[in-house]
């Protein structure tokens, strides 16, 4: 089963913001347990990129991944009046209530397979590789790695691009559900990793239907009920019901995503090697 539903932490003072990317996340100092990174509600992605990080990072912890330790952070109509960023002071506003949090990793960098490679093992990048095919992860590659390294240890971080189907649900049939994730060729883990037919069935046993079933359940209801999601579901139930569905069909056998993943492997095995330069 999960480790445990993300706890609710109250933040109680914006550190500071971190500007990869469009989603403007920042270091929050909270009241009960120190600082998160946060991602707000109220970013150009919506409440969906955060429906996605909770689910997913919730899966991972499941299946024994590394990820931090994530939280669900409340934000006071008080919180951060004295930010003079006017764009930090807008996104804020439009934070109010529940977001999502990840655990600060102080010191962390990011993944560069020509450096950093011996520090995950064959059998976790399958696993790894395996995951992000299951939940329709583009954000692992070579120049986006989304893979912290902290202590020697690594850290697998920002999943709201996973679960794309949720961006149109209309289109999502039986056949759409079960496709293949194409993007895993790009995967920067793929030519470390080693047998992924070894990893299905270790990820398989360990993300079953309960287990799915918790993490769906995870998601606050106020997230469900803002109209990005109103518009899908009339109410939380049907949300859950969907995202929930989708999951255990995706995971049931025949597995295409797996298939996929090892025709990619096998073919990324055939080609002459290169360094790649890490993002900066």
């Amino acid at each position: 089963m999960p480790r445990s539903f993300p706890p609710v932490l109250t933040a109680t003072r914006y550190i500071q913001p971190l500007r990869e990317g469009g989603s403007l996340p920042a270091v929050v100092d909270t009241h009960e347990d120190g600082l998160y990174v946060v991602k707000f509600r109220g970013a150009g992605q919506g409440v969906k990129a955060l429906i996605a990080e909770i689910i997913v990072g919730t899966l991972a912890g499941a299946a024994g991944l590394p990820t931090p330790d994530l939280a669900l952070v409340e934000i006071a109509d008080s919180f951060g009046r004295s930010e003079p960023d006017p764009e930090i002071q807008d996104l804020l506003r439009a934070s109010h209530g529940i977001n999502f949090g990840a655990r600060y990793l102080d010191g962390a960098f990011n993944f560069d397979g020509n450096a950093a490679a011996e520090l995950i093992s064959a059998d976790l990048a399958a696993k790894i590789v395996w995951f992000d095919a299951f939940v329709s992860n583009p954000d692992r590659t070579h120049r986006n790695p989304n893979l912290m390294i902290c202590n020697r240890k690594p850290y697998l971080i920002d999943h709201g691009a996973a679960l794309y189907a949720q961006h149109d649900w209309p289109s999502v049939d039986d056949e759409r559900t079960r496709a293949p994730f194409k993007l895993i060729e790009s995967h920067v883990l793929l030519g470390n990793s080693g047998d992924l037919r070894a990893a299905d069935e270790e990820m398989t046993a360990a993300i079953d239907e309960p287990v799915i079933s918790e993490a769906v359940a995870s998601i606050p209801d106020d997230m469900w009920n803002v109209p990005a999601m109103r518009s899908d579901f009339p109410d939380a139930v049907s949300a859950r019901n969907r995202y929930a569905d989708y999951l255990m069909m995706r995971i049931r056998e025949p597995r295409a995503f797996v298939d996929e993943a090892i025709t990619a492997q096998k073919r990324g095995a055939r080609m002459p090697r290169r360094r790649i330069p890490a993002r900066r």
